[in-house]
């Protein structure tokens, strides 16, 4: 982004005509995606002995493990999105951006649902833990839907990133407040210190991700100020490459916004004298 703003969607062309260039096109963040949900899926239904039931099988049956089947909702989520990922990159003849943010945009509808719904049952330091994990799930929910009107949009997409780091710092920090305190000793949901110092620890977060988003950014802009001729050239040919990765709505956009700028020019020199 710091050189060159056009190659924010690349569609990844093979970069060599080797054996491996294919490689190159290959979705790897789909495919992280994929890999990650359905490891969690595997993981999620071995955690419950004797199987994951929907419901058992007394008069009348109850719904069994409500926590269990949300969480492997939100797997089954991870997975499909990056199926939605892959598949638009690799195997669509024109890559279609616009799908994946719409499903990323869904996800995060109905992961904004599910959260809400998990905390019903919660108490205490636990509902502290998810009720801040809830506001940036509903944050990044926000600036989806914003996207999908205005992509390409330098500002959004440093929060983005910013957002992205702190659910998953908060995810990482969460599993040992809540079941590995470091004292080793159980939180106390009466102890009003507790919870308090829950939000303390979100907010170190919020520091830390910000210096470390600054930092990377620091050092990328530095390595680009040193390597500036040689990234220049390789901006301009890739960006070539890049001319019809947009989708059909985005080029459909600027035809209008160029047509519109017509009429205002025409109008302006039939107006003058």
């Amino acid at each position: 982004v710091i050189f060159n703003d056009s190659l924010l969607y690349p569609s990844s062309p093979p970069r060599s005509k080797g054996r491996w260039a294919r490689l190159w096109k290959i979705s790897y963040g789909g495919l992280l995606k994929m890999l990650a949900g359905s490891l969690l899926i595997a993981y999620e239904i071995s955690c419950v002995k004797g199987g994951l039931m929907l419901m058992n099988r007394e008069l009348p049956p109850r719904f069994m493990y409500a926590k269990q089947w949300q969480h492997l909702t939100m797997f089954i989520l991870l997975a499909l999105n990056g199926c939605v990922d892959g598949v638009s990159k690799n195997f669509l003849p024109q890559r279609c951006v616009l799908l994946e943010k719409g499903t990323l945009v869904l996800t995060f509808y109905v992961l904004l649902l599910l959260l809400v719904s998990h905390v019903q049952d919660s108490s205490g330091v636990e509902l502290q833990v998810h009720a801040l994990l809830i506001l940036v799930v509903f944050l990044l929910m926000l600036l989806f839907t914003i996207e999908l009107w205005a992509p390409d949009t330098f500002q959004l997409l440093v929060i983005k990133s910013f957002l992205f780091q702190m659910m998953g710092s908060w995810l990482i920090q969460a599993g040992f407040i809540l079941y590995k305190p470091v004292s080793g000793y159980p939180w106390l949901d009466n102890d009003i210190s507790d919870i308090m110092f829950v939000t303390t620890f979100f907010c170190w977060h919020v520091m830390i991700n910000a210096l470390c988003l600054l930092g990377i950014y620091g050092i990328s802009a530095f390595w680009h100020h040193c390597y500036r001729p040689s990234w220049k050239l390789t901006g301009s040919r890739e960006a070539s490459c890049y001319t019809s990765t947009v989708g059909p709505l985005y080029k459909l956009l600027q035809e209008v916004e160029q047509s519109e700028k017509d009429d205002q020019a025409l109008l302006l020199s039939k107006s003058s004298p």
